[in-house]
């Protein structure tokens, strides 16, 4: 029960990126940019300072370094891959709608990355609370801009608080989903090198949607130092989590 308590707390912390869309009043064409632009950053962040080293070493446990990079790279790969497949589906469906369509495909790249960081939030603190608890800290603090990353864009796209905090909530109850399946299924047969493989492909998904939806999106808007500086303010803040890691 601790431990399911624990990854909430670090799920659920995405909530708290929903706090702009009460707070944005009309200077949209400033908060939607830097809001993306932030979260390319974070992501991009995430997946070249924890997710491709995290995949990397426990592929590692199995292989040799030479296998193992190339296998890392082929399912970041995969990854990449597979986020453009769902964003052209999108597209299809939300083309009419950008920001609606780069919500959506946050949300789900999300989710892939939230899942995987629910199972080890979930085993760590059950194998070694203290760890599990510095970790959920960590991971809490990150999640907060992945949060903004799906409720600025939803909300501006719809106008809609309730989508915003619904798709938002959705992706906060995927590290309580990861955690879930982890006691009742996982955790008796996940490997060191499935762990390492979702994580990788996670990364491939996040690159995805940071270069070709977020950073494309934001410098739409005439405002491009404004742009530059979000998405390294992104960035550092994710690295300074990662230290804290």
């Amino acid at each position: 029960m601790i431990s399911f308590i624990i990854t909430s707390f670090a799920g659920f912390a995405t909530m708290l990126g929903i706090l702009p869309i009460f707070f944005s009043g009309r200077k949209q064409d400033i908060i939607i940019p830097f809001s993306l632009a932030f979260s390319a950053g974070v992501m991009l962040s995430i997946s070249f300072f924890s997710l491709i080293p995290e995949a990397t070493s426990l592929i590692g446990k199995t292989f040799l370094m030479v296998p193992t990079m190339l296998l890392t790279g082929i399912f970041v790969v995969c990854g990449i891959l597979f986020s453009s497949f769902v964003d052209g589906k999108i597209e299809k469906k939300f083309s009419s709608n950008l920001l609606y369509r780069v919500g959506i495909v946050s949300v789900i790249a999300l989710i892939f990355h939230n899942i995987p960081e629910g199972i080890t939030t979930f085993l760590s603190s059950s194998q070694d609370l203290l760890l599990g608890i510095t970790l959920a800290i960590g991971i809490a603090l990150h999640n907060i801009p992945e949060g903004i990353s799906i409720a600025i864009p939803i909300y501006y796209a719809t106008y809609s608080k309730k989508k915003a905090i619904f798709f938002t909530f959705l992706s906060g109850f995927s590290e309580l989903f990861g955690a879930v399946l982890a006691y009742l299924f996982l955790a008796p047969i996940i490997t060191s090198f499935g762990l390492g493989a979702i994580l990788a492909m996670a990364a491939g998904i996040m690159i995805h949607i940071s270069v070709y939806e977020l950073l494309p999106t934001a410098w739409r808007y005439p405002i491009p130092i404004r742009i530059i500086l979000s998405f390294l303010l992104g960035a550092f803040i994710m690295f300074f989590c990662q230290m804290i890691i």
